[in-house]
């Protein structure tokens, strides 16, 4: 058994998720998780709602309620989202605890003892009409470098570099589109060039990775630049300097504290679960964490975080940049064995947009559709390697075609003809060719589906799990035990439905990741009985630091299915099944284009 750490993207909390979020965070890294539960490995599943920084500040004003009020506004909605999609967190937090803003100030100042973070004065952007501080994000401009007309303050989206906003041609607020004014600010910096050469080095160790992502990492190498992790604003995690601590202006930088909640919640997991040492066995280099894995779940805008910003973090805690430094408190962090970046979703050809209401939240999703019809869309045919456009037409033909008359219809057939002419699972007689060829082929598919979920093909995996299916589906079509109807038939028939029955529990085995809400059902119509595919549960806890309480998601995953095949037990009763999916009617498409058209 290995650690294995899941680290999910966390989604900002200044309104509700969509599902092209949940495309590139959520359901890849449950799907990952689950399996490698199954599989035997000691997972830690970590992530929680991204509560500072000034979009968080510019919504609640519009909405004239403060930041704290609305990031619990929404980290509730969040929550209920990820519950009804049955993602697995071990522990689902926020940013907004006294656990993460400790965490946060240890790593800043261990950085700080280390010489990587250094005190500048640099320009900082105002609103010329409120006087307010304007954050990187809220400045759009043409990109120096590539021409871009749309880069942002910090970075340009269509070449890849960072940026500062006073580098933008023509800057301009995208708040009301006035021309910044830039005023003298100090603010303490992340020196990120005293890393590049640690982090080629670990990128040169890179195995497996998507070419992409190595590739889009490798080249942000070339031009690494001082990065401020401090902004003028009251909303986020104090600086832990006592000039700086009390001061209402100044805070710490929210893509910076953000990213450390992978540690922070892992810390707050470890301390919730009676044993504050244990997350040390998923991150401390030198103690029993020194063989563990972590992978890092996320859309693609956010890979210069997670391959430079987050390791450069670490490497600096852990005092081994250029300049070198002691460890700090927590000792040595592990780096990430793989960022799994996803490509984007779009919808009926267009960009996700609240704004511009191309978008169809999670919430709302789930009100009218099964969460396993959108897992497998997904899995099936998401944005793993290639942007991939969600449409309703195509959403309710796999629903249809693939999951109903596909797998719902082998599960429904099969227990259906052995609960009608035995009552149980029937005792299988002498197998034939036929018989076992189909056998092991449904065993095989644990050694192959497996491999491809670990190496994050998640398309690819779902795709041998659904060939099991259609062999089984071809199978009885072949064997048609139906018209096996006389006395002498009847043995034969037990037969073909029993191998029929066996593939079926190892097909409902090898798709559980990707469809846990269905796998306990098909579970319970083979006459199982306990937790099969276990799910995660929302419960309100105190802060452990005396903050406001707050909803988490957690759960037990010791519980559940293992990744092999179990051999079905004749004679375990079985009952007329109902179907395990919902065919949808072709009008939902008009329907649903219509409803899009008009919001």
């Amino acid at each position: 058994m290995s650690h294995v750490l899941a680290a999910v993207a966390w989604p900002y909390a200044n309104g509700p998720r969509h599902i092209g979020h949940v495309s590139g965070f959520g359901v890849p890294s449950d799907v990952f998780s689950r399996y490698m539960r199954m599989a035997g490995h000691d997972v830690l599943m970590v992530s929680g709602t991204d509560e500072h920084g000034t979009p968080i500040q510019v919504q609640a004003d519009a909405d004239g309620v403060t930041a704290r009020e609305l990031a619990d506004r929404y980290n509730r909605v969040i929550v209920q989202d990820l519950h009804g999609l049955g993602l697995s967190y071990d522990l689902f937090t926020r940013t907004t605890t006294r656990n993460h803003y400790a965490v946060t100030q240890e790593l800043f100042t261990g950085l700080l003892d280390n010489g990587y973070i250094v005190p500048k004065t640099t320009l900082g952007a105002i609103s010329p009409s409120t006087g307010r501080t304007l954050p990187d994000r809220y400045i759009e401009g043409t990109c120096p470098i590539c021409g871009y007309d749309g880069a942002r303050g910090d970075q340009c989206d269509n070449c890849g570099n960072q940026l500062d906003p006073e580098q933008l041609i023509e800057p301009r607020s995208r708040i009301n589109g006035e021309t910044p004014e830039f005023v003298e600010t100090e603010h303490f910096f992340l020196d990120l060039p005293a890393f590049a050469q640690a982090i080629s080095r670990w990128l040169d160790r890179r195995e497996n990775w998507r070419p992409n992502v190595l590739k889009f990492s490798r080249n942000l190498l070339d031009d690494l630049q001082p990065r401020a992790i401090t902004r003028d604003l009251d909303w986020g995690v104090p600086i832990p300097l006592d000039e700086w601590r009390d001061r209402p202006d100044k805070r710490i930088y929210v893509w910076f504290d953000a990213v450390i909640g992978y540690l922070s919640a892992s810390i707050e997991w470890a301390r919730r679960s009676g044993d504050p040492e244990a997350w040390r066995r998923w991150w401390s280099v030198d103690g029993d964490g020194k063989d563990a894995s972590a992978y890092y779940f996320m859309g693609k805008d956010n890979i210069v975080f997670h391959s430079v910003i987050w390791p450069a973090i670490l490497l600096g805690y852990s005092g081994e940049g250029d300049r070198g430094g002691e460890p700090g408190s927590l000792g040595r962090l592990g780096l990430p064995t793989e960022v799994v970046s996803s490509e984007y979703l779009t919808m009926e050809g267009r960009k996700f947009s609240s704004s511009r209401r191309v978008v169809i939240y999670v919430r709302d999703f789930l009100e009218r559709y099964d969460p396993d019809a959108l897992r497998y869309f997904i899995a099936a045919a998401g944005p793993e390697s290639n942007d991939t456009d969600f449409t309703w037409a195509e959403f309710v033909r796999r629903n249809n075609d693939e999951l109903v008359a596909g797998w719902g219809n082998l599960v429904n057939r099969s227990v259906s003809m052995a609960a009608k002419n035995f009552g149980a699972v029937p005792t299988p007689g002498e197998l034939t060719a036929e018989d076992e060829a189909l056998l092991a082929v449904a065993r095989r598919g644990f050694a192959t589906v497996g491999e491809l979920i670990a190496k994050h093909r998640q398309k690819a995996a779902i795709g041998e799990a659904m060939r099991v299916v259609a062999e089984a589906n071809k199978y009885l079509s072949e064997q048609a035990p139906w018209k096996m109807k006389s006395d002498d038939q009847k043995p034969r028939m037990g037969t073909v439905l029993h191998v029929a029955l066996q593939v079926v529990s190892d097909a409902n085995t090898l798709l559980t990741p990707f469809l846990p809400h269905s796998a306990q059902k098909v579970h319970e119509l083979l006459g199982g009985t306990g937790v099969h595919a276990p799910m995660p549960s929302i419960i309100e806890v105190d802060d452990l630091d005396g903050g406001p309480s707050y909803p988490v998601l957690t759960g037990d995953y010791t519980v559940g299915a293992r990744w092999e095949s179990v051999p079905l037990v004749a004679g375990t009763p079985l009952s007329a099944p109902k179907p395990v999916f919902k065919k949808l009617d072709p009008s939902v498409v008009d329907e649903e284009l219509a409803r899009l058209g008009a919001e």
